[in-house]
């Protein structure tokens, strides 16, 4: 089984064709991912997000509502993983910027051995439409460069995308602490001291209007978080007897009926 978290905070108009979308693209893949169900975790929304969510629901693609009260994406992505009792989830974005192609190319990459698959609008084979201002892009930059600091070699800790192995996630989620916009980069370090293999795949991305994040607000209080997570992660290292980047052996998951294309 995959379940599928989607953080949304006021997100009534975005996230009802974000969940259609989901569904047609569930049904059409059903020979490979085989049971899937979403949880979208209302953030102490004021408007009608938890009604459409539930509206939603079908026997095609169960969609089941959790409550977080505390504000910041972060902590509704922790709130999510921690409700899940599946083999494998995934978090994506209310939005849907991300092409859902990445879910069936992260299965293949998890029954190969990774433990986590992140989308990346950073690495060679992504397509990406956005409409940041240059104020906007420089910003981003420099976030990446400090990001890159707590987690070298993941171009791309921020796409609203990642696949993961069910117990490495929740073990992971048990310890995040940062409940704004940072916590992606809290929860690659996380993952990373507990051994997990982190890979990076390309993503088709497109950039969607009505973004909670909004720069002149969040902005320095993103970059806040990165300093706390550097304090409170600082000396972290690989469980004994695991190697963080190494290799495994493919996960002992049941085999779909079908892999997708390019899969061994």
């Amino acid at each position: 089984m995959l379940q599928i978290v989607i953080p949304a905070y006021n997100e009534e108009r975005r996230l009802p064709r974000t969940l259609r979308e989901l569904r047609r693209h569930v049904a059409a893949h059903r020979g490979v991912l085989g049971r899937v169900e979403v949880l979208v975790v209302d953030n102490a929304s004021t408007d009608r997000t938890a009604e459409v969510a539930r509206a939603a629901d079908s026997t095609a693609l169960p969609v089941r509502v959790v409550r977080c009260v505390r504000r910041g994406k972060g902590a509704a992505v922790r709130a999510g993983l921690l409700a899940t009792d599946a083999d494998l989830v995934c978090f994506m974005d209310a939005d849907g910027a991300t092409g859902l192609d990445a879910i069936e190319e992260a299965w293949r990459r998890m029954l190969l051995g990774s433990d986590v698959v992140i989308g990346s609008r950073a690495v060679a084979g992504s397509l990406t439409e956005a409409r940041h201002c240059r104020t906007r892009s420089a910003g981003a930059a420099a976030y990446r460069r400090l990001a890159g600091r707590l987690v070298p070699g993941v171009a791309d800790t921020q796409c609203g995308f990642k696949f993961f192995r069910g117990d490495v996630a929740r073990r992971a989620a048990r310890r995040l602490r940062t409940a704004g916009f940072s916590f992606d980069v809290e929860l690659l370090v996380l993952l990373r001291a507990a051994g997990a293999v982190v890979e990076e795949i390309p993503v088709t991305w497109t950039d969607v209007p009505g973004s909670t994040f909004v720069p002149a607000r969040h902005g320095a209080g993103a970059f806040a978080e990165l300093a706390r997570i550097a304090w409170r992660c600082r000396g972290l290292a690989p469980e004994p007897g695991r190697v963080a980047g190494g290799t495994r052996s493919p996960m002992p998951l049941p085999a779909p009926a079908a892999l997708p294309a390019g899969s061994v």
